[in-house]
């Protein structure tokens, strides 16, 4: 693709700040917006043009590639009334957030009717994935569409196509987030119950971490923010429960029964009602451990001792 393509992001907090940095890294000239000034001004120092919103960002470029955070954000930008189906110039559309099949095909058709092509391309891999380039990229829309954007996609991750229709990347990356917060939530009980049984932490996890047991939970999150203590995964409580929320209406809506999706589904919920929605995900460790009574306050606490 030539360099010289106009690109436009709306959305540059912290997936994508570093999402753009990589399109830029690759020579791509970006014009940018977010509701946030600070999240603006961060880009425009990396580069970066500033737009004035939605709408200018969509009455100035060919490709816009959006990064939100609700369903309700995500619509409103695609097809609200100063969203882009109202631009003059953009044609194609590359959304990474992860909203859901059902708001997916929403915005696919208002767009359409506006001559506007909507890829589907959610990301996995969290912040640290997208400051490395290192995202696996779930992509659903038209072939022409999708090959139009596939070597900018390339800047930051490797891509998986999945279908022609946009709404089955989502699909795909919900199921791939419910089964890691399941992972992290069985991981973290299991974790509590050997820290209060008096298990060495860091001998529990390397002895999990090479049997049966292991996952991405506790080769990646636990090794690098539980047992330091940092807890600064990066993806909060309130993101995970949106997740898994759509994830599970999205598969009761197939017909799949989610007895384990519910219950992991109402302990992140209940974490997030009483701790916080906005601390860490990696917090719900801490959850745990006040559910069961720990002595020490705090898990990291304990690793210091």
């Amino acid at each position: 693709m030539s360099k010289k393509v106009s690109i436009g992001f709306i959305g540059v907090g912290v997936m994508g700040h570093p999402i753009g940095k990589h399109l830029m890294a690759h020579g791509y000239d970006l014009l940018v917006f977010d509701v946030s000034d600070v999240a603006v001004n961060a880009m425009v120092k990396e580069g970066a043009k500033a737009a004035q919103s939605t709408l200018d960002v969509a009455n100035q470029v060919d490709i816009i590639f959006t990064s939100l955070p609700t369903p309700a954000v995500f619509t409103e930008v695609m097809v609200g009334k100063s969203g882009i189906v109202a631009g003059q110039k953009a044609k194609t559309v590359v959304d990474l957030s992860t909203v859901g099949s059902r708001a997916m095909k929403h915005a696919a058709a208002g767009l359409l009717a506006k001559g506007i092509d909507l890829v589907d391309a959610p990301v996995s891999g969290g912040p640290a994935g997208a400051r490395a380039g290192t995202l696996s990229i779930m992509v659903a829309g038209k072939t022409q569409s999708v090959e139009k954007v596939q070597a900018l996609l390339e800047c930051f991750g490797k891509l998986f196509i999945v279908g022609a229709d946009p709404g089955q990347a989502q699909l795909l990356k919900l199921l791939n987030n419910m089964l890691s917060s399941t992972a992290f939530a069985i991981t973290s009980e299991a974790f509590v119950a050997g820290v209060k049984g008096g298990l060495d932490p860091q001998i529990m996890m390397n002895a999990i971490n090479a049997g049966s047991g292991r996952s991405s939970a506790s080769q990646d999150k636990f090794m690098k923010q539980v047992l330091p203590g940092t807890f600064d995964f990066g993806f909060p409580v309130g993101s995970v429960c949106k997740d898994i929320g759509l994830a599970v209406e999205e598969c009761e809506a197939l017909g799949v029964p989610m007895w384990i999706g519910n219950t992991v589904r109402q302990v992140w919920n209940h974490a997030g009602k009483h701790d916080g929605m906005k601390r860490d995900m990696t917090e719900l460790v801490k959850s745990i451990e006040s559910w069961s009574q720990l002595a020490v306050p705090l898990i990291s606490s304990s690793l210091h001792r």
